[in-house]
């Protein structure tokens, strides 16, 4: 039997990401995992990924990583991510990697999967807030500023070039 170099290895190969507007018998799904992941009531994610299904509007776009059919992980790109500044578009939101599929890049492969994204629909910038610091500068992620979140206090923006 020859090697295939993935002996000892968890291969990321059957992963894959994919949109939830084309793909909507995800919708359901998608929702309850967003829910349950970060605590947001369930009918906030089906109304934003609902209005992603059907507008005609760039935004917003849901996407789910899948892994032999179960989802292992998401982001969104919304227009505004809970921030007062309404005039920073698109956002990246809810990038989530199950526990046990971390440690294999493959939140660095949501990251580009975004920025390519955003691209495509035609924006030149990227932004995403958050409380983490050293993980998105890996991936060449700027910090842009402390903003005013709709919650009341400051959270940490950064922002990146698409594509």
């Amino acid at each position: 039997m020859k090697d295939n170099g993935m002996s000892g290895k968890r291969s990321t190969d059957a992963v894959q990401i994919i949109s939830i507007r084309e793909h909507p018998e995800y919708f359901d799904r998608a929702a309850g995992y967003l829910s349950s992941k970060w605590g947001i009531d369930r009918k906030v994610y089906e109304e934003s990924i609902s209005d992603g299904i059907k507008t005609s509007n760039p935004l917003p776009r849901w996407y789910l990583m899948l892994k032999n059919g179960e989802i292992i992980g998401s982001y969104g790109l919304i227009e505004n991510d809970f921030m007062v500044r309404k005039d920073l578009l698109p956002w990246l939101c809810a990038l989530y990697v199950d526990e046990d599929e971390r440690g294999m890049a493959l939140g660095s492969r949501l990251l580009a999967h975004g920025r390519q994204e955003a691209k495509e629909l035609g924006f030149d910038r990227l932004y995403l807030c958050t409380d983490h610091i050293g993980y998105y500068e890996k991936y060449g992620w700027r910090f842009f500023g402390l903003e005013e979140s709709e919650w009341g206090g400051m959270t940490r923006v950064y922002e990146i070039e698409s594509g």
